[in-house]
């Protein structure tokens, strides 16, 4: 997200006051004859690394009450925001290829405001239509259908996502969705707070239906009708809880008995309107889709339609005019968000593109943004951190011996794909053209669902990433066994090429090993290096780890929330990011000296640094108050020195005796893979 930007005064004048306070100071002292107060000491790199490093930074991004939070990351995200702004803006003016004409029309229509006030509903009006042609029961099915098609679920959901029992595979998901509210319970909980939010939602219904065109007289019966086949779905569905598992969402069936078992909903006719010929997909709540059934049959068509008409609303809302624009933010932004802001025009059409379109945008994207350079070093790093956990998983005193075994067996087989994915994908999409931002975003969605029904059945699950290479990310994916790292992220603070060297290892390499390190440790337990489903630690694993990790829960519940007076950081909640965060300095460090043998005393100091920089932050007491409790991440001043002071090469590099605040004696040091 973008992050609002604070000026501070010039670094010159800000010293230089500064200098005559205490010139000032000092003469009034002698003149009375008094000694002057002394004042705290000064901050250093064996005080506080975080706050040495990072002082201007910090005293020129003061963050107010209900601000949110800036840090460098933020920072990140914000420049790769304006990148794909700048692409846009010349894709829109001077396309150099087909793709960039599809994005540069799509970007003019949506920031054409007046051309979206002027088209009103005109975008919807054939989803509609289609709407209000049914007649009987058997035309609600193929109308579900139709709007599954264009990138609309209704009643329930179905997507691509890895085969549990073959992660290399894509297989169609049936699963519960259909409702405007995001929990089933919502629909049952009779607490005020809840009903308050049921009430909000039945005018926000009320509002889409009179403008999807519901007649003055007809808009309370219709809103309640969408309500009770709504509460229906709701009451058939699983609670959320009970979701969190993927396998509570996997059970093969075969397509062709879809038909027979859920004989009004067509199952099969369903998945040929979205292009899925594969003989399996999942379901695995049969009762909740034989009460859908029922539904299609005994509801009558005047209830289906009123369903259909208000989802197909909701979901355009944010492409449409004005009056769809505000009755949506003021439901799903202001009420179930807590947002108090709109998203400009610009974020909202970049969204938009993002969602429908993301693919286009990444393949210009990486063209455009990733330089060689870049992702030449990003393979070295990652490679040579990669060498470095399996001298560290050999060196692990807390491992056994037959894990040791396995988590070698998979750190070979894991692969690093930086940049973007390997794309199958068909680039051929309707013309668009640049007068109706509604039409066209449905032209995208259209063509995304496609490709998307395109997985099913495919094995081709290692083709594709959760995250679009415009979006700064680096993640290690244990479906696939592999690091992601998107075209976004090489880049400043991250990956700066024209920092010192080492500085890479400090920043870049000590990400790659926090996410390397979950391959095999709490993270990555659970599946093999063959990719089967399986927890390969022991329990003698468990234990070692706990013992491992222990005393970084101690040392993190030591340190203060920074803000917060009282509060201290949650070492338990904390401990495997704690964990992993310690893992990445360890790994990228031996890394750095396989390659440099002979480190310099700046670039033993730039390795360091950088890694302090990535964590440079200011929040609002608000969001700290909440990270303090809910937030698996330590904060960034503790991110930044908490893993360094248990590295005997820091103390070694700034000369810290073990009594200062950065030091840490050696038996007190915690250790994870050196």
């Amino acid at each position: 997200m973008s992050l609002p930007h604070t000026f501070a005064r010039p670094a010159l004048l800000a010293a230089s006051i500064a200098l005559l306070v205490g010139l000032s100071s000092d003469a009034d002292a002698q003149r009375r004859g008094a000694a002057a107060p002394k004042g705290p000491p000064p901050v250093t790199t064996c005080t506080d690394l975080y706050s040495a490093t990072n002082k201007d930074w910090l005293d020129a991004n003061v963050v107010a009450a209900g601000q949110g939070v800036r840090s460098a990351l933020g920072e990140l995200q914000a420049r790769a925001l304006t990148q794909q702004y700048d692409l846009l803006n010349g894709a829109m003016t001077a396309p150099q290829n087909d793709v960039q004409r599809l994005l540069g029309d799509f970007w003019a229509s949506g920031l054409d405001e007046a051309a979206v006030e002027a088209d009103g509903a005109t975008p919807i009006a054939p989803l509609i239509a289609r709407i209000e042609g049914i007649r009987r029961t058997r035309d609600v099915a193929p109308a579900i259908a139709a709007l599954h098609q264009v990138g609309i679920p209704v009643l329930f959901d179905f997507g691509a996502e890895v085969d549990l029992s073959d992660l290399g595979r894509h297989l169609g998901y049936f699963t519960q969705g259909g409702l405007g509210l995001p929990d089933p319970a919502y629909y049952s909980r009779g607490d005020a707070q809840t009903q308050q939010i049921v009430a909000q939602y039945t005018q926000y219904v009320r509002n889409i239906l009179a403008l999807t065109g519901t007649a003055e007289d007809r808009l309370d019966a219709e809103t309640a009708l969408v309500l009770d086949l709504e509460r229906r779905i709701a009451a058939a569905s699983r609670p959320l809880a009970e979701l969190r598992d993927p396998r509570a969402q996997y059970a093969l069936v075969d397509t062709a008995s879809l038909d027979k078992q859920f004989r009004r909903l067509q199952l099969g006719e369903f998945l040929a309107a979205q292009g899925v010929q594969a003989q399996q997909v999942s379901l695995a709540n049969p009762a909740l889709f034989t009460q859908l059934d029922t539904l299609v049959n005994g509801l009558k068509p005047e209830q289906w339609k009123a369903y259909l008409r208000f989802h197909i609303g909701n979901a355009m809302a944010p492409y449409l005019s004005k009056s769809f624009r505000e009755a949506e933010y003021d439901f799903h932004g202001r009420i179930l968000r807590g947002e108090n802001a709109q998203p400009t025009r610009q974020e909202l059409v970049l969204g938009a593109i993002n969602r429908a379109a993301g693919p286009m945008m990444s393949r210009e994207y990486v063209a455009t943004y990733l330089p060689e350079a870049s992702r030449a070093r990003a393979e070295t790093v990652a490679g040579q951190v990669r060498d470095a956990l399996g001298r560290g998983i050999d060196r692990s005193t807390w491992m056994t011996d037959a894990a040791k075994t396995e988590g070698k067996a998979k750190l070979a087989a894991l692969s690093i794909e930086i940049g973007a994915p390997v794309q199958d994908i068909d680039y051929t999409v309707q013309p668009m053209g640049r007068a109706s931002f509604g039409s066209n975003m449905l032209i995208a969605s259209t063509w995304r669902h496609a490709q998307e029904m395109r997985r099913i059945g495919q094995a081709n699950a290692a083709r594709r990433w959760d995250v679009l290479p415009q979006t700064p990310a680096l993640a290690y994916d244990p479906a696939q066994n592999r690091l992601i790292v998107s075209a976004a992220i090489l880049q400043a603070p991250v990956l700066d090429i024209a920092a010192d060297p080492a500085a890479h290892y400090g920043t870049y390499g000590a990400l790659v090993g926090h996410e390397l390190s979950r391959a095999v440790d709490t993270k990555g337990k659970h599946v093999d290096s063959t990719g089967t489903v399986r927890t390969w630690w022991s329990v003698d694993d468990d234990a070692g780890w706990l013992t491992a990790t222990d005393k970084l829960v101690a040392q993190y519940n030591a340190y203060g929330y920074p803000g917060l007076s009282g509060v201290q950081v949650n070492g338990a909640l904390t401990r495997d990011e704690n964990a992993a965060d310690l893992a990445g300095v360890e790994l990228a460090w031996d890394a750095l000296q396989q390659a440099s043998p002979e480190l310099t005393q700046p670039a033993r100091e730039a390795f360091f640094r950088g890694w302090a920089q990535l964590w440079r932050q200011q929040a609002s007491v608000d969001l700290a108050t909440r990270n303090a409790s809910n937030s698996i991440f330590a904060p960034g001043q503790w991110r930044a020195n908490g893993p360094v002071s248990n590295l005997p090469a820091y103390t070694e590099t700034f000369k810290c005796k073990a009594t200062d605040p950065m030091g840490r004696k050696p038996e007190d040091q915690v250790r994870i893979w050196r």
